[in-house]
């Protein structure tokens, strides 16, 4: 093994004196990820707190010259109606699971390997943690992160907060975010003063807000809505969102 001298005549061995290229990459990668762990962690518990100025896809609207429309409000600012439909509709057992419903996702998974329709098995808290955190589009890397911040906001958030982001940033028609904002676009009137047939309109056309419409809904939606407004009354009965008062 080679030697270098150094000032007072003693000698360094030459691999101790240069680290490899690979060692120096694994520690900047190392540090890397303790920098985004840590990040991560921070933005998510801020959240917690502060309501989310914008999000990915309402940027990508806004530099698009896209019209963007959102009104924040509390949980307390929207009719009970609404987190009901969309527990109805989206999460039935959104008061149970800790942010990922496996049940669902296996079930989803079956049904799309049969070719049949069937919407997604992400949960309420998923779809938030992607909407607030991620960008649009679809890669592992992504939904390594989805599952990561499913899991903070799950931890430091609680089931009421992460409803009231998601009625807050989901997308309800084009241009249009948040329960407040599609209320007023659609109906006239404030989230708070939503009936539960109006909720059940806005659940509807969650899976696809671009193509349908609330107001003027076609047949599908009409018929997809008077079962969720039927689902809006066994979640109220049964107290399925208990974890929201």
């Amino acid at each position: 093994m080679g030697t270098s001298f150094v000032p007072g005549g003693s000698t360094l061995p030459a691999a101790r004196r240069s680290p490899s290229l690979i060692s120096r990459v694994l520690r900047f990668v190392a540090r890397a990820v303790v920098v985004l762990v840590v990040f991560s962690l921070v933005w998510a518990l801020a959240y917690r707190w502060i309501n989310p100025p914008t999000t990915f896809l309402m940027l990508r609207n806004a530099v698009r010259g896209d019209h963007v429309e959102q009104h924040w409000v509390g949980l307390d600012q929207i009719a009970k109606s609404v987190p009901r439909a969309v527990i109805g509709a989206e999460d039935a057992n959104f008061c149970a699971h800790n942010g990922f419903d496996f049940a669902a996702m296996e079930a989803a998974m079956a049904r799309n390997a049969d070719g049949k329709k069937l919407r997604g098995g992400s949960t309420i808290s998923q779809q938030t943690a992607k909407n607030v955190f991620l960008w649009p589009g679809r890669s592992y890397v992504r939904k390594g992160l989805e599952a990561w911040f499913t899991g903070l906001i799950e931890l430091m958030w609680g089931k009421p907060r992460i409803m009231e982001v998601y009625l807050n940033v989901i997308e309800m028609g084009p241009g249009i975010f948040g329960v407040e904002a599609a209320a007023q676009h659609y109906f006239h009137t404030n989230a708070v003063k939503l009936t539960p047939a109006q909720a059940a309109r806005l659940a509807a056309i969650l899976p696809q807000p671009i193509k349908r419409d609330a107001a003027d809904p076609g047949r599908y939606v009409r018929r997809y809505a008077h079962r969720i407004e039927k689902r809006i009354r066994i979640v109220r009965n049964e107290g399925v969102d208990s974890c929201l008062s």
